[in-house]
């Protein structure tokens, strides 16, 4: 299914490449060769792409300016994994080393600020001043998100299951819902439409950062493109970590903070921790979740019929949920 849909799709993703090359560039050089070293470096393409199909499914028949303003999602999220990776210590990044490690921290926020910068100019060329406002909100609340998660690492005493979903939300759904959302403003959506495709947006982005979450824990290096348990040793609390710490006895409970709680951690305390969550169901319990909401948000697109942009947004759902990188 997942090569199906990828191949189904292969025309949006050349069309959004040739947009990414002729309009990303900065007057200097130096932030061409670190922006492009993030956005040149494979990636699903997922956000850009939901903006164009929204635009599609909502009647925009000349799409040519919908590739314009689907860069804005894919700068933004570029510009939060430049930062991501200086603030994580990240060691890899789509299968090659993160920015920082090439061109140094100083240089590569820059790099990063100037696509957050870039994304704002692009979104306030369409005239609507809904679409300029969501993207300033998507901004600041991917900051939050940051924020938040950066004041929670390694303390899981008062992290819970509903703390997680506040900071997914804001660190990746809510980009993804707005990816969807500028896509119907921009080919005029009533406000029925527009709320269905934020909120299969939203569901999406919280199922997709669920999968991507029990992927640190299941995943293959190669296929994964970055460092599997990268996040457990970070001491990210995650969702399969938040369940099995839930359930987990005072002795099991005690254990896993004492070893979140260390600078370092051996293999052999972070397989044991695995293992672990996987005894006490984390990884289904993660997975269920995900389903669940990709239930809930193509039901969403319901209202849409049976038309065939509707019909690759679900199949794209389920590949959400059943990717392995």
């Amino acid at each position: 299914m997942e090569t199906d849909i990828l191949e189904q799709l292969k025309p949006y993703f050349e069309r959004l490449d040739s947009r990414m090359s002729s309009c990303f560039a900065s007057h200097m050089p130096f932030i061409n060769e670190i922006t492009g070293h993030i956005l040149f470096a494979g990636g699903k393409k997922v956000r850009p792409l939901l903006t164009v199909l929204s635009a599609i499914l909502c009647g925009r028949e000349e799409i040519d300016e919908a590739y314009d303003l689907a860069l804005v999602p894919e700068y933004l999220h570029a510009a939060s994994l430049l930062h991501d990776d200086v603030v994580d210590d990240g060691k890899l990044r789509r299968g090659k080393p993160p920015a920082y490690t090439i061109w140094g921290n100083k240089a590569t926020v820059l790099a990063g600020d100037f696509l957050y910068a870039r994304a704002i100019e692009l979104a306030t060329r369409f005239e609507d001043i809904r679409i300029a406002r969501v993207t300033a909100e998507t901004v600041a609340l991917m900051s939050e998100g940051e924020v938040m998660q950066l004041l929670h690492s390694k303390n899981p005493d008062f992290f819970d299951e509903q703390t997680y979903m506040d900071i997914i939300y804001r660190k990746t759904a809510a980009l993804i819902s707005m990816s969807c959302k500028i896509g119907a403003l921009f080919a005029g959506a009533d406000d029925t439409r527009v709320n269905a495709l934020s909120n299969y947006g939203l569901c999406l982005g919280k199922a997709f950062q669920m999968i991507d979450d029990l992927l640190d824990y299941t995943a293959d290096t190669k296929e994964f493109g970055k460092a599997v348990g990268a996040d457990l040793a970070e001491g990210k609390l995650t969702l399969p970590l938040v369940y099995g710490l839930s359930i987990a006895s005072p002795k099991e409970k005690s254990e896993i903070f004492l070893i979140l709680k260390k600078d370092k951690h051996s293999p052999e305390e972070l397989a044991w921790i695995k293992d672990l969550l996987e005894t006490k169901g984390a990884f289904k319990y993660t997975k269920d979740k995900a389903e669940e909401l990709i239930r809930i948000g193509c039901n969403g697109l319901d209202i849409f019929g049976s038309s065939e942009t509707a019909g690759i947004l679900k199949r794209l759902a389920r590949f959400v949920v059943e990717r392995r990188k």
